[in-house]
């Protein structure tokens, strides 16, 4: 995620950088301006278009259209923004249940018991980890075996990539406690308040998932953008009876605007890949690290 100044407005006027829309729809704006430069040639040269003609009240459509797309991009973007600050509290809760859990364990354990805190200060990060190499898709082996977490019957010596790792991550916590419970260290009620923990974070692991695998609807995103380009190649038409060639630069500049409201919507509804403006989940997982081991030391 792009760390930035929003008080410096020099930084947004003047300086472009490369994820900024402009690059990245830099041929769909040459071929409008290009078009529309072709379309005010013809128009000027060959049809001599008069005050009587229907091309000349094009523009009052497009006054009355542009309302219907700006109430459009407006839902879009709102839409996008929902599910990317969905998602960024839902890590906002992994950050807090993470230290809740280490905090209660830290609470719950013997001080001098240093082979259960070392494995909780050691899997409750893994788990942040594992869950952001999850939801972008990567196959990650999150080894749980050294030299100082050799546990007698239920311990493996690795979480299987392959599978869910945040569930098997999950499983080997609630199995610890468990066998906590088992042996007299953590009494009934402790256990039913880490259960509740633990549970906390499959909750939203599930609710991450929900948000990365259920994209807008493919009818409603394909409608806008086809309705963006044939408001915008329409736009010439009319204009340039009004305005001659100056209405190419204005329609390649009203096609920008459209466009990189769509662009940017597409970026943000799926906040958890690894553009400029998702989220942080690497950087969060290393907060959530440091801050458990402070707490399990």
């Amino acid at each position: 995620m792009k760390v930035y100044n929003t008080k410096d407005w020099a930084q947004f006027v003047f300086l472009i950088s490369k994820s900024d829309t402009l690059f990245k729809l830099a041929p769909l704006i040459f071929f409008m301006l290009l078009y529309s430069l072709g379309v005010a040639y013809v128009e000027i040269h060959y049809f001599k278009v008069s005050d009587e003609s229907w091309v000349k009240n094009l523009p009052q459509m497009h006054g009355l259209l542009s309302f219907v797309i700006s109430m459009l991009l407006v839902f879009r973007t709102n839409t996008a923004y929902d599910r990317w600050w969905e998602g960024r509290k839902l890590w906002g809760q992994l950050v807090n249940n993470s230290r809740n859990l280490a905090i209660k364990m830290a609470g719950i354990l013997d001080p001098t018991d240093e082979e259960n805190r070392r494995f909780f200060r050691r899997s409750i990060p893994i788990y942040a980890f594992s869950l952001k190499d999850h939801l972008q898709s990567k196959k990650t082996e999150y080894s749980l075996q050294d030299d100082h977490l050799i546990e007698e019957n239920y311990l493996a010596a690795s979480v299987v990539s392959d599978k869910h790792v945040p569930n098997q991550i999950a499983k080997l916590l609630f199995g610890k406690i468990n066998a906590l419970y088992k042996t007299g260290q953590i009494t009934g009620d402790q256990l039913i308040v880490l259960n509740g923990e633990i549970t906390a974070l499959t909750d939203i692991c599930g609710g991450c998932e929900r948000i990365k695998n259920t994209p807008i609807p493919y009818s409603y995103s394909s409608f806008i953008k086809k309705f963006i380009m044939l408001y915008t190649l329409s736009l010439p038409i009319g204009y340039a009876y009004m305005l001659g060639y100056f209405a190419a630069p204005i329609v390649a500049f009203v096609f920008y605007v459209l466009a990189s409201l769509e662009l940017i919507a597409e970026e943000i509804e799926e906040p958890f890949g690894m553009d400029e403006n998702d989220l942080p989940m690497e950087k969060m997982s290393e907060n959530i690290q440091r801050q458990v081991e402070e707490i399990l030391i």
